[in-house]
């Protein structure tokens, strides 16, 4: 006997899209139905992202808008737009630089790596690994010449940017500096963002 509680014997459950033998596409990752906001591709499967935390919120928004500010006529930036290193990776930095000829439209959902001048990534507590060690190698080996990676530091938590640059002969990022209070810097462009203004919104 049904209860008045009861699901329905034919409701199925949440439904999971079930990758192919091959692994997902980043035309999967643009097509798909009803994936949740924000969802990357990382060697072809699907990585979905949690919530986000008022840190990283921002930071995101402070960095973007210090890199806006100075930006070139030549170049653009974006908040949390997907880049495609491969087939099977389509990342999305939550801040990035891109030369402007790859913007083609409004409609438009991802960019080459070879258009990206810039990655940044703040640090979430569910994406540790993947923001300290895979996307920076795999931006890497895309080619994309400069990579910061925010965290918070020490007891007040307060944001602390690594600058790497990449190598032109080792093909992996060198780290250039440390910077907690002010972000000054002269590539990719000019930049000099307060990073005491992450502490007062």
């Amino acid at each position: 006997m049904r209860t008045e509680n009861a699901l329905p014997a034919t409701d199925p459950g949440p439904r999971w899209p079930v990758p192919p033998p091959s692994g997902w596409t980043v035309n999967d990752l643009c097509t798909l139905p009803d994936l949740p906001s924000h969802t990357q591709l990382i060697d072809g499967s699907l990585v979905f992202r949690s919530p986000q935390s008022c840190f990283h919120s921002v930071t995101t928004d402070v960095l973007r808008e210090g890199l806006h500010s100075t930006v070139p006529a030549g170049l653009r930036v974006h908040r949390q737009m997907v880049v495609v290193l491969d087939p099977a990776n389509g990342l999305e930095p939550d801040v990035s630089v891109i030369r402007a000829e790859a913007v083609k439209g409004w409609d438009q959902m991802t960019f080459p790596a070879r258009d990206v001048l810039l990655a940044v990534e703040v640090v979430s507590p569910d994406s540790r690994s993947r923001d300290r060690t895979t996307k920076p190698q795999k931006y890497a080996a895309a080619g994309i010449p400069h990579f910061w990676l925010v965290e918070m530091t020490g007891s007040d938590d307060h944001a602390a940017v690594q600058v790497y640059e990449l190598g032109h002969a080792s093909g992996t990022y060198a780290l250039t500096g440390i910077h907690h209070d002010r972000l000054k810097l002269s590539v990719p462009y000019d930049i000099d963002i307060d990073l005491t203004a992450i502490d007062e919104l």
